[in-house]
């Protein structure tokens, strides 16, 4: 999809605010455009030396117009307003709504926190389609009514409005595909640039090494100097327009006053005719000047559409509609492949190739195998996030594509690598403001992930506010949240990678007890570099090079 019809179809989504806009211009185009009528009347009172209670009538009706365009401008300005507002709450949910539903494997390539950095140019749409709309459509209709009532003063003027049409065709036509690319390019670099500034500020301890740091300074460098080329030429385009303008201003200014002249002297216009006309075409050729220098506008407006359709456009996993609180649960739950194959898109590296195992319910399985075997794959093949590239998963004797996904995921828990607590309190992080959870339940998932002793240090208890990522907490004790998320629901399936490595040894096998005894009849299927998981676990599969090398049953 072009950038141009995603700019259409975000009009089209408020067409009835777009359409008022539109009617308020037309109407005080036309206001705008009977004034130097009025003007050029009172201009001929004046001239024939009578003073009359219509030349009275006709200021007050001059002033009278000022008044009332100054007023649709107000309302024009209450319209944008509320379609600014729309814009940004649409935008707002949009990324909320489609960030945790991206298909995994469209992010594989991707950094989730630089894509949500994206958001950011819903102000630039913002600001600019309201500057489009207004300042356009006025300019639009401006020159359209401007050409008319020229032509009604003498045939020579309709020269006039073909040649000032053939300016507006030449300069979008030739100078259209450029801006845009050269528009693109630059923002490509300025979020590349925003990225580094944001890794920097992540891993700003790493950097305050003088050699680090001279690093990052010099890495900004070479992003920026980037930048500044693609913006330049950005301005090439932005210039040349201008420039073109102003050569087409001159010649008009000059010609239409010769044009003026000459039919005033030639007596075929009176001096109120040509003073009117005089003002109507300032008026189009400002109307012209705004067109040409609201191009930049319009070219960020297109980028920033195309920077936030590239979100939009991402695949979404295909979810069957549940109601959660009526949910059937399962009491058991079987998970099976046959031939399970994955690779990354755009990638010839078969990741796994022709798994094949079933796991049945209440097993705990222990998965083993190098950096890079295919472990964290299968791991997310069987917990959902992952769908296979070719073979088949079933779930209770159900292909995976076509199980309903909400339901399954209501049955597991999980901890991925990378997985931190987000800002928000203690108690949100654990339970999501989930009012189906009981204090029991609550009470027994942080008892049992050893969490007690934390939270009675803590002023606010459950309501302690956590910094992004955990920073404020210790490594293991933000783990020990993620933990006691995970099993807070009693879960049918707990998949984990990682999931007490930070720990201290002790603490770390106390908790592996709690989450594998037999009062706890779920499954698990867990990676972890503390080899005590594996003496808590029923069998043992190892994975190299992509394949299940070895799957044993643990004594």
């Amino acid at each position: 999809m072009t950038p141009l019809k995603r700019f259409y179809n975000l009009l089209e989504l408020d067409k009835k605010d777009v359409s008022q806009i539109f009617f308020y211009a037309i109407f005080a185009g036309l206001i705008s455009l009977s004034l130097p009528l009025g003007i050029q009347a009172i201009i001929n009172f004046i001239q024939s030396g009578r003073v009359s209670a219509s030349w009275i009538v006709l200021i007050v009706l001059v002033v009278f117009g000022v008044a009332l365009v100054g007023i649709l401008s107000l309302m024009q300005l209450r319209i944008t307003e509320n379609l600014q507002q729309k814009i940004f709450v649409r935008s707002s949910f949009e990324f909320a709504a489609r960030l945790p539903k991206i298909k995994f494997e469209e992010l594989y390539d991707s950094y989730p926190p630089e894509l949500a950095n994206r958001f950011f140019d819903t102000m630039t749409i913002q600001k600019g389609t309201s500057k489009l709309l207004i300042d356009f459509s006025a300019a639009l209709l401006q020159i359209t009514f401007g050409i008319i009532l020229l032509s009604l003063y003498h045939p020579y003027f309709i020269v006039f409005g073909i040649l000032l049409l053939f300016l507006l065709y030449f300069i979008f036509k030739f100078s259209y595909h450029s801006g845009l690319e050269t528009s693109l390019k630059e923002s490509k670099f300025k979020y590349k640039i925003a990225s580094w500034l944001q890794e920097i500020a992540r891993n700003n301890f790493s950097f305050r090494k003088e050699i680090n740091y001279n690093f990052a300074l010099q890495k900004n460098d070479g992003l920026v100097a980037d930048y500044l080329t693609y913006r330049e030429k950005h301005f090439s385009v932005i210039k040349r327009q201008f420039t073109q303008l102003i050569i087409f201003k001159i010649i008009i200014t000059a010609s239409l006053l010769s044009i003026g002249g000459f039919l005033v002297l030639s007596q075929q216009m009176n001096i109120g005719q040509f003073v009117a006309a005089e003002i109507i075409i300032l008026l189009v050729i400002n109307s012209v000047e705004k067109i040409i220098i609201g191009l930049e506008t319009f070219y960020d407006v297109l980028t920033s559409i195309e920077k936030i359709g590239q979100i939009t456009d991402m695949n979404l996993e295909e979810i069957q509609e549940t109601d959660l609180e009526n949910l059937n649960y399962l009491t058991d739950i079987t998970l099976e492949t046959e031939n399970v194959k994955f690779k990354f898109p755009d990638s010839n590296e078969t990741i796994l190739g022709a798994i094949s195992l079933k796991i049945n319910q209440g097993e705990k399985i222990f998965i083993e195998g190098e950096n890079g075997s295919g472990k964290t794959t299968l791991i997310r093949i069987l917990s959902g996030l992952l769908q296979p590239t070719s073979g088949s998963f079933f779930i209770n004797d159900d292909t995976f594509r076509k199980i309903d996904l909400k339901q399954y995921r209501s049955q597991i828990g999980s901890i991925i690598n990378d997985e931190t607590p987000f800002e928000g309190t203690i108690l949100e992080n654990l339970t999501f403001n989930d009012k189906n959870i009981s204090q029991e339940d609550l009470k027994w998932a942080i008892t049992g992930v050893q969490l007690t002793s934390l939270i009675k240090t803590l002023p606010k208890g459950l309501n302690t506010k956590i910094f992004p990522e955990g920073r404020q907490l210790s490594s293991s004790n933000a783990q020990k949240i993620l933990l006691a998320r995970s099993i807070i629901h009693r879960p049918k399936i707990l998949f984990y990678e990682d999931p007490t490595d930070t720990m201290d040894e002790k603490v770390a096998n106390e908790i592996i007890d709690f989450i594998t005894s037999e009062k706890n009849k779920w499954t698990i299927i867990v990676s972890s570099k503390n080899p005590y998981w594996i003496t808590k676990c029923d069998r043992t599969i190892i994975i190299q090079n992509g394949a299940i090398q070895f799957d044993l049953k643990n004594n």
